[in-house]
């Protein structure tokens, strides 16, 4: 506990590191899917193939992907840049399913009729699917969020400084209350951003608010049918 009272300025400052490290894969993933996700969605021959290969990309072990892409690519491996890169990539593979399901649980005849009154493809994705496709894909927003902030811990073992020094030099040191802190600190984080998806949700979504209260007011009458 003296530990963690002693080095709380070091803790604050890696916790910044580790958010701006996490924040970023997340948004470019979010943005880098929502294409993916509708071509999936929208070309059924390709869904299958899509879905696939994105899903495989969360099965490379994330430090061996931090090793591959610089040698791929050219930059250095201890460059926050490859951890981005790294944590975007699995971020993409969570996301792209995400986003196919959440536009195929619109219902076709909301799509009929914004077509009907008028609206464009472009200007009904944006006006009608992708708000009611909305859930579907926070709820996979919300598990990126938490996957890429655990993740991002590993980027330590190629250099990259974040909340992940807590756990090598702890354990080199012997000092189980680093270990700890490090710990708390990326739950926390994972804990914060997961709220922040969460009221940003219920704030651009309010429909939802009012579905689930509809739902919950509904009288069960025993022995009727679900």
């Amino acid at each position: 506990m003296n530990w963690v009272v002693d080095n709380l300025g070091l803790i604050l400052e890696l916790t910044l590191v580790h958010l701006r490290q996490s924040i970023i894969p997340i948004i470019l993933g979010f943005v880098l899917s929502l294409p993916l996700g509708w071509v999936a969605w929208r070309f059924r021959l390709v869904r299958g193939p899509i879905i696939v290969l994105t899903g495989l990309l969360y099965t490379i072990p994330s430090l061996a992907l931090l090793i591959l892409l610089p040698s791929v690519a050219g930059y250095s491996a201890r460059s926050e840049a490859n951890l981005v890169i790294a944590l975007t990539i699995y971020a993409i593979a969570i996301l792209v399913r995400a986003v196919s399901d959440g536009l195929d649980s619109v219902d076709d005849d909301v799509r009929q009729s914004a077509t009907a009154t008028g609206f464009a493809s472009f200007r009904r994705f944006w006006a009608v699917e992708f708000p009611l496709a909305g859930p579907v894909i926070l709820a996979g927003l919300r598990v990126t969020a938490v996957s890429t902030i655990s993740l991002a811990t590993v980027g330590i073992l190629i250099g990259v400084t974040n909340l992940g020094y807590l756990f090598t030099n702890g354990l080199d040191r012997r000092i189980i209350a680093e270990v700890f802190a490090g710990v708390i600190a990326v739950v926390v984080i994972a804990l914060l951003i997961d709220l922040i998806l969460l009221l940003l949700g219920r704030a651009l979504m309010p429909w939802t608010r009012a579905a689930s209260k509809k739902a919950t007011a509904r009288p069960v009458i025993v022995g009727a049918p679900a």
